[in-house]
């Protein structure tokens, strides 16, 4: 991925006893990656998506286009 060490952080509205995941936004502007893991599993495997095409899930969750879960 990058030398560069993630710092992670899961949202603040992540309240739902540990069902969640974290995010570490610190690398997407110098290496165009937000790198994404399960919080129950820090150890684990962490996909490593490209900046824009987070930015256009999190826009389209905000905008609910993503269905009901």
């Amino acid at each position: 991925m990058t030398t560069e060490t993630p710092r992670w952080f899961t949202s603040s509205y992540s309240n739902n006893g540990g069902a969640c995941v974290e995010v570490a936004t610190n690398l997407a502007a110098p290496h165009g990656i937000v790198p994404v893991r399960d919080s129950k599993d820090v150890a684990g495997p962490v996909l490593t998506v490209a900046s824009a095409a987070f930015s256009t899930f999190v826009a389209g969750v905000r905008a609910g286009d993503l269905g009901a879960v």
